[in-house]
């Protein structure tokens, strides 16, 4: 395996730091999404937004501050900012949480495209020598050396492509698991918005959220939110 790999030139070091850094990325999310699912309390989300339809703020808080669910401390920074800037909070926090999510897909976006460039690139090398053996006009007893050269260019070409359908398929899984953290974020802000402006209502208290409705949560897909899906490919 280690002769296969030599012979397919000087482009195979890049190569191989690539992958190296694709699989160190691939395990390192996985050990994300393993905790993120861990935390994840879905209950308690239901039950901090029971609580804040019923005006028990502090109870709804301190269910927030002793879990790392992360649509919770998303909700947890929007009730602390209740009779402020909310949406502001909620798109801060948010963008925080799925910034999270993000970290390293940039990574493996870029094996998807480098690594068949690499590849490319041996295969160029690989022809070059040997075409210049022919060009030389010296092909007796240098059939070896020929074909040497093309089989350069199609081990370099393959490992390359082999780079990159390995990272295409993570990535894609992790940006849908993403896309997923994102739209349960906007789903539970949009509700903990109604409840605030219902309680807000019913104590007739002129102070409300700033002003929104529950569409323009969807700011968060199309401002920062958005641009940290940007590695969808």
């Amino acid at each position: 395996m280690i002769q296969f790999f030599l012979k397919g030139g000087p482009i195979m070091w890049p190569i191989l730091a690539l992958s190296v850094i694709t699989l160190a990325v691939i395990f390192e999310r996985l050990l994300f999404l393993i905790e993120i699912s861990r935390n994840r309390k879905r209950k308690l989300v239901t039950k901090f937004l029971e609580l804040v339809g019923q005006g028990r703020y502090e109870e709804a808080l301190a269910i927030a501050e002793k879990n790392k669910d992360y649509v919770l401390k998303v909700l947890q920074e929007g009730l602390k900012h209740k009779d402020g800037a909310l949406e502001d909070a909620l798109l801060e926090a948010a963008s925080e949480q799925l910034e999270r999510f993000n970290k390293g897909l940039v990574v493996l976006d870029t094996a998807v495209t480098l690594g068949p460039l690499l590849g490319l690139l041996g295969t160029v090398t690989g022809m070059m020598h040997a075409f210049s053996i022919v060009g030389s006009g010296e092909i007796a007893g240098k059939q070896a050396a020929i074909t040497g050269g093309v089989a350069e260019s199609l081990i370099a070409v393959s490992f390359g492509l082999a780079v990159a359908i390995v990272a295409i398929i993570p990535l894609n899984f992790f940006s849908a698991r993403m896309d997923r953290a994102r739209r349960r974020i906007e789903e539970a802000s949009t509700r903990l918005v109604l409840l605030l402006r219902g309680q807000m209502e019913l104590e007739g208290t002129t102070s409300r959220p700033t002003s929104g409705t529950p569409s323009s949560l969807e700011v968060m897909s199309n401002s920062k939110i958005q641009s940290s899906s940007s590695v969808l490919p």
